[in-house]
């Protein structure tokens, strides 16, 4: 039997951690359900939700494999899911975002024309839809020209870099693979699916890549499982670990891209919360990985945090009063008083 063939009809799981997403998760399943390249077994873990997620799920009889657990959070979730999952392969989705039609189809194609990767990822859609902005994480065209005629990207860090490292409803990876890189950190509040992707890189970095979307990223969702705080520790940790292990596998200038590109998104986002503090913490800690003209500029950014983040906001609120940005983003937190 030839490699296409088996990768083309391979059994794949998807795992949906959901807590209380009883409004949403209908839409979640029926967008699983509906694909063109039907999936092998669907399973989803009840983080302890309180609402009427369980029998929205039922109501599904044997086409979902429903489990229960108490609150543990989204790695626990998606670790228990993967550990119950029959498939050679897991397709992750959280219980209040969707897949488009061709998902499946497009991203198990790239992975039979290409057997020697070990995961794919895809261009994605973000949703504002009660503000009804949708748009693109990545200009189709832009992506296609980064891929340059292939289905992959030769390193992962060089492609989140680039805006081409999908999220965890792009992923479909080998069971293996995320057993062999440790699974979900269940003591990570947040950056566990970011942590979960660096790990996989530093073993197999390649990755197939959709450049037309195959997924939506529903923003703002109040009871969203990946909602939270991020304090400035976890950020200091995760890369400190993460240095380590790119060392370990030599792979310290390959992930140094995808680590110097996080901490200038991390920095823009704690600019606009003045969080001045925080972003000096990480300009000393990681001044190796950004450059001088870069570290000056933020420096003196930082100088008037307050003065920064009214700036930034106020050029926020015009470029979403005239529709000046095509790309959909979270609306800006409240000012905490």
């Amino acid at each position: 039997m030839n490699s296409i063939y088996t990768r083309s009809s391979a059994f794949v799981s998807v795992v949906i951690p959901a807590y209380r997403c009883g409004g949403v998760i209908g839409r979640t399943l029926e967008s699983v359900l509906g694909q063109t390249r039907a999936a092998d077994e669907i399973i989803v873990v009840d983080d302890g939700s309180g609402d009427n997620t369980a029998e929205v799920v039922r109501r599904y009889g044997d086409k979902v494999r429903y489990m229960h657990q108490e609150n543990a959070g989204a790695s626990a979730a998606r670790n228990t899911g993967i550990a119950a999952a029959r498939g050679e392969w897991i397709a992750l989705l959280d219980g209040d975002d969707e897949w488009l039609p061709q998902k499946l189809e497009l991203q198990m194609g790239i992975l039979a024309r290409h057997p020697e990767l070990m995961w794919v990822t895809g261009n994605y859609l973000r949703c504002l839809c009660g503000a009804q902005k949708r748009a693109a994480e990545l200009e189709e065209h832009k992506a296609r020209r980064l891929l340059a005629g292939k289905d992959f990207f030769a390193s992962y860090f060089s492609a989140l870099a680039a805006g081409a490292g999908g999220w965890t409803g792009t992923m479909v990876i080998k069971r293996q693979a995320l057993i062999e890189a440790g699974l979900f950190r269940t003591g990570q509040k947040r950056a566990n699916d970011l942590d979960m992707w660096w790990r996989v890189a530093h073993r197999w970095p390649q990755i197939g890549y959709t450049p037309a979307p195959v997924a939506i990223y529903h923003l703002g969702t109040p009871e969203s499982i990946s909602q939270g705080f991020f304090d400035v520790e976890l950020y200091c940790e995760l890369i400190e670990r993460h240095l380590q292990l790119a060392a370990e596998h030599r792979r310290q200038a390959e992930f140094a891209v995808g680590a110097t590109y996080m901490i200038r998104k991390w920095i823009r986002g704690m600019l606009f919360d003045a969080r001045g503090e925080d972003i000096r913490r990480l300009l000393r800690q990681f001044n190796e990985l950004l450059d001088n003209r870069y570290q000056r500029k933020i420096r003196m950014l930082t100088g008037w945090p307050g003065l920064t983040a009214g700036v930034l906001r106020m050029i926020s609120k015009v470029v979403r009063t005239f529709n000046l940005r095509k790309r959909a983003e979270r609306p800006p937190k409240e000012s905490k008083k």
